[in-house]
């Protein structure tokens, strides 16, 4: 098999999608390397505009209902949906820079060792500056490769990998079991671990470049980085030994020189609002089993996630 005869097929998400969705898809069928497949999972077939799908070849839509969804789960009924040598899950909100994203990801597939290649996210236009320095910190120009060498070096930013926009070889996803069944958060950086832990590269392909970004509030960084605690307070056999408290100095070291250097030093209150917000999600979801039911769903930004959770243990 090689690059050019590999079939990629795409797996997307989706819930309450609106036109960025349908310029994504329209995006991936004008890629140099066409998917042969494009699968949407939409939550809610009540709140799916058929129109955005309308006339565009390889795509299929499969609905499901809300309780049914799962991070890792759902992206695990789409890889059993699909039969491509290599899988590409994205995102509805994340939009492909160029014509080259998928023969790019692809490239990275060809190399022998190489289980999975994620692309460089790009800030929108309408992005915040510290969002966009967020960005540049955690998506650089230089591409990389991470194996279990660079695992004391790195610690946990050796197993980064984002489904916002990453391509995976399916022989590996079927051979190590795909996507944990049950995650709030992480189900590809979990599955980035079980690659590396396996002998097996991940790949930042920085060629490889969407358009996707957030302007989040201090409730919703709060919330997102309460979520990501969760999954590594699940998940201690992976996070425990790469704590990810290190990396949140770097980043904010890194942000507030950037902040200093590039004149915009008025944002740093703000930046350590922020930082402050982030810490307290964090800190909180890490001692979830200690909370009560109603403090997590007014913390989380996934309460489907806790429904289902509380549903089983009662």
């Amino acid at each position: 098999m090689t690059h050019n005869t590999a079939s990629v097929q795409v797996m997307i998400p989706v819930y309450r999608p609106d036109q960025t969705l349908r310029l994504l898809l329209e995006r991936l069928l004008r890629q140099t390397r066409k998917p042969d497949r494009i699968l949407l999972i939409n939550t809610e077939e009540s709140l799916f505009d058929a129109s955005l799908v309308e006339g565009l070849e390889k795509v299929e839509v499969r609905h499901i209902s809300r309780k049914e969804f799962d991070h890792g789960a759902t992206r695990h009924m789409g890889a059993e949906m699909l039969d491509g040598d290599y899988l590409l899950f994205m995102t509805q909100d994340a939009l492909p820079a160029d014509s080259h994203l998928v023969e790019n990801l692809a490239a990275c597939l060809e190399k022998e060792n190489t289980g999975a290649a994620y692309a460089r996210q790009l800030p929108r236009p309408d992005c915040q500056v510290i969002e966009r320095i967020t960005r540049s910190f955690n998506y650089p120009e230089k591409g990389a490769v991470h194996t279990a060498e660079d695992v004391p070096a790195l610690g946990i930013k050796a197993y980064f990998c984002s489904n916002v926009c990453a391509m995976y070889r399916r022989d590996l996803y079927e051979a190590l079991g795909g996507f944990c069944r049950r995650a709030i958060f992480n189900e590809d950086m979990l599955f980035a671990a079980a690659l590396i832990g396996n002998g097996y590269a991940v790949e930042y392909c920085a060629q490889a470049r969407v358009y996707h970004s957030h302007n989040y509030s201090l409730k919703q960084q709060f919330s997102r980085n309460f979520d990501l605690a969760v999954s590594q307070a699940e998940h201690p056999e992976v996070f425990e030994a790469v704590p990810s408290e290190g990396e949140g100095l770097r980043l904010v070291r890194y942000t507030s020189g950037k902040l200093l250097r590039s004149g915009k030093g008025l944002w740093i209150p703000y930046f350590f609002l922020q930082c402050a917000a982030k810490y307290a999600g964090y800190f909180l979801g890490k001692r979830w089993r200690r909370l009560p039911e109603r403090v997590i769903l007014k913390m989380t930004m996934n309460p489907g996630y806790w429904e289902k959770e509380f549903r089983e243990q009662n």
